[in-house]
C-alpha cells in the first residue's frame, strides 16, 4: 500500500475546496427536494485543478464536516439527519465526481476538450448517483409513489440548464487557473 504525503500547500488547497464547496451551497434556490447551488462547480473545479486523490480527500473532508452537525449543506443544514434527505445522494457523489474529474485530467495538457469531456463525464456520474438516491428516499423512504420520470423531472432535467453554465465555467477556469 502505497502512501500519499501531504504537503502543506496541499491542504491548504483541499480547505479552501471544502470551504468553496460549503460556501457554494449557501447560493442556494430551493426548486423542490434538490436546491440549485453552486456546489457542483467547486466540485468540478477541484477534480481539474487538485487532481483526483485531492480533490475527492477536499469533498470527503466537505461530507464529513456536514454529517458532524456544521450547517454546510444547502439550506444551513447539517447533521446525521441529512442523509435521509432526497439531495443526500448528490452529496455522496460529490467524492466520486471530483476524483473521476480529476483522474481523467491529471497528467494531460488541459485542452478544452479534454476538460469538456472530464467535467460531462463528472455531471453525468453524479446524475447516476444522486438520481437513484433521490428515488429511494422520495418513493421507498417518504411513500411519494413517484414514477421515474417525475423524479428526473424533479432531479435532473431542471437542472441541466445550470448544470452546463457551472461546467463551461469550471473548464473555463480550469484552464487558467494554475496552482
Amino acid at each position: 500500500m502505497t502512501t500519499m504525503k501531504l504537503s502543506t500547500k496541499d491542504i491548504t488547497q483541499m480547505g479552501m475546496f471544502t470551504a468553496l464547496t460549503a460556501i457554494g451551497a449557501f447560493v442556494s434556490i430551493p426548486v423542490g427536494p434538490v436546491s440549485i447551488t453552486l456546489q457542483s462547480f467547486f466540485v468540478l473545479l477541484s477534480g481539474i485543478i487538485l487532481g483526483s486523490k485531492k480533490a475527492m480527500y477536499s469533498q470527503i473532508a466537505y461530507l464529513l464536516l456536514g454529517l458532524t452537525g456544521l450547517p454546510i449543506f444547502s439550506d444551513f443544514t447539517g447533521g446525521l439527519q441529512v442523509v435521509f434527505r432526497p439531495s443526500f445522494g448528490f452529496l455522496i457523489g460529490y467524492t466520486a465526481v471530483a476524483y473521476l474529474v480529476g483522474k481523467i485530467t491529471e497528467g494531460k495538457a488541459k485542452t478544452a476538450n479534454s476538460l469538456i469531456a472530464a467535467v460531462f463525464t463528472g455531471t453525468v456520474v453524479l446524475y447516476i448517483i444522486g438520481i437513484p438516491y433521490m428515488y429511494y428516499i422520495l418513493n421507498i423512504m417518504l411513500g411519494k409513489n413517484l414514477s421515474i420520470m417525475q423524479v428526473l423531472n424533479m432531479g435532473m432535467f431542471m437542472f441541466i440548464p445550470g448544470d452546463t453554465i457551472k461546467a463551461v465555467l469550471a473548464v473555463y477556469l480550469g484552464k487558467r487557473i494554475k496552482i
